[in-house]
């Protein structure tokens, strides 16, 4: 299979990502940050629709160990505003590899299994718009365009935004891919779809989590 896309992995620094996660202490929040990210980035790498996977993150210690994973990791462009964040990073991934579309994921998908990213991937042609819904159907955990018309409109109600945008909603199943974690809710939900080993490893060091 050709790879036809770069994912653009926006990553918060960990030490003030999900601030929704109520797990009674910043450390153990800041990991579970961590691992969402390194399973989210891990998954990305092995889709083979995938050709480059770039993270835009400003926390410099984070970004050795996303390097480290075999990923590109450039700096935040714009903390305050992640459409323009975004905007940068698919700027610098066209500068890099100007073949390849694309694709902005969230970086918060602790379950995310490559198959399903292949099988959303698949089913676009690349040459306009699309976006994935998360499993409320309000929110997007995936967005993707060429590069000339690339304008992510993440936030609330991001979906229909999307849909307002001309973008395509892509169809299936794919639980893993729509399943973002804000709170313990969403994690014991993450959890029976099967969590990322990084994000296993956070809690079981821990001592188990629960909603």
């Amino acid at each position: 299979m050709r790879s036809r896309f770069v994912t653009v992995v926006p990553v918060k620094p960990p030490t003030v990502g999900k601030s929704r996660l109520e797990v009674g202490d910043p450390e153990r929040r800041r990991a579970l940050a961590s691992a969402f990210a390194l399973d989210t980035v891990a998954a990305c790498l092995r889709a083979e629709e995938v050709g480059q996977v770039l993270v835009a993150t400003d926390d410099a210690a984070f970004a050795r160990d996303l390097h480290a994973l075999g990923c590109h990791v450039v700096p935040d462009g714009d903390t305050n505003d992640l459409n323009a964040a975004l905007r940068q990073a698919a700027a610098e991934a066209h500068r890099r590899w100007s073949h390849l579309v694309p694709v902005a994921v969230c970086a918060d998908l602790p379950a995310l299994l490559p198959h399903d990213l292949d099988a959303a991937l698949s089913q676009v042609d690349a040459t306009g718009p699309a976006f994935v819904a998360d499993a409320e159907g309000s929110g997007t955990t995936v967005y993707l365009a060429p590069y000339a018309r690339f304008e992510p409109r993440f936030g609330p109600g991001s979906a229909q935004a999307h849909r307002a945008g001309g973008a395509l909603e892509v169809s299936g199943e794919l639980a893993s891919l729509r399943h973002d974690v804000d709170d313990l809710a969403g994690l014991d939900l993450a959890r029976t779809l099967g969590l990322g080993p990084a994000t296993q490893l956070a809690i079981a060091g821990m001592g188990g989590l629960s909603g």
